[in-house]
């Protein structure tokens, strides 16, 4: 495999739509995900963009691996629309059922560590956290898994691709303030968790060029995304099976609760644009509701 400037992994998470309000659970207190709506979960789409970024700027290559059933593949491909990956990596087993963050970490970890072809991941991505569990813990367990510096809740970062390091922006909590933001350097490999607020900025032509060209690859790479997809099983992934799923994971689950159907609170008419006065009423509205 021809090596790149930059390995950037992306770990992402299948979630369940909670807006939509029926979210299953099977009787051991697990998520029942075949009876509920998944998503790309919303921070994984953030780091996504982080590694987009990589790409635009660095000449990134980018993998992006997930744990799930065979219905996480589908997360796979929204995130490969985000971040045009050129590979995807789908880590399943019946055997990694009912994992907490410590044995997801492990599935992780082994995951990564097959990524580009066995050569080394200079950065991995994660979201901040998962929005069905809230721990914030898979992150930081797998970069202590794979031995790799570890850099939560970053805002912003640069690449210095001669001396191998990140310097990176990160917010942090100091005598009761949650608002101090802490500048960084760290040499590669590094394991990123981003901060929701990140945003992806390119500032000049060729940038912002560059990325529109590489989105609209990312659209057709991901309308044939099975040809980019490996699935990794257990054996695969040369995991001891005490490590993972239900007997690797030390958490137990007390009490699971189901989630109410979130309320609408938007209000929608349908309005025929082929009638010059219904959009001529749109507009008014508008015009009122800008004026406050």
């Amino acid at each position: 495999m021809k090596q790149d400037l930059l390995n950037v992994a992306v770990i992402i998470k299948l979630e369940p739509d909670f807006s939509e309000g029926n979210v299953s659970y099977n009787s051991d207190g697990t998520l029942n995900r075949a009876e509920t709506k998944n998503i790309l979960g919303p921070h994984s789409a953030v780091a996504c963009n982080a590694a987009f970024y990589c790409k635009v700027r660095y000449g990134a290559h980018v993998s992006v691996g997930t744990m799930g059933p065979p219905i996480a593949e589908s997360a796979l491909k929204q995130a490969q629309i985000l971040s045009d990956a050129e590979e995807l990596n789908l880590y399943s087993d019946r055997m990694f059922a009912g994992a907490d963050t410590l044995a997801t970490a492990e599935v992780l970890k082994n995951g990564v560590e097959k990524m580009f072809g066995g050569n080394k991941s200079d950065i991995v991505f994660s979201g901040h956290r998962a929005s069905d569990g809230e721990t914030g813990q898979t992150g930081p367990q797998t970069a202590w898994k794979l031995g790799y510096t570890f850099l939560g809740n970053v805002i912003d970062f640069e690449i210095d691709l001669d001396r191998k390091a990140v310097v990176a922006k990160r917010m942090i909590s100091l005598q009761g303030m949650d608002t101090i933001i802490e500048e960084i350097e760290s040499p590669l490999p590094v394991f990123i968790t981003i901060d929701p607020s990140y945003k992806s900025n390119f500032n000049t032509v060729s940038q912002r060029l560059t990325a529109n060209n590489f989105g609209k690859e990312a659209r057709k790479h991901s309308e044939s995304s099975g040809q980019y997809l490996k699935v990794y099983d257990g054996k695969k992934l040369e995991l001891d099976p005490r490590m993972v799923g239900l007997p690797g994971s030390p958490t137990i689950v007390y009490k699971v609760e189901k989630i109410p159907r979130a309320k609408a609170n938007r209000k929608a008419e349908i309005v025929d644009p082929s009638n010059p006065d219904n959009l001529a009423q749109v507009t008014e509205k508008i015009t009122e509701i800008s004026r406050g």
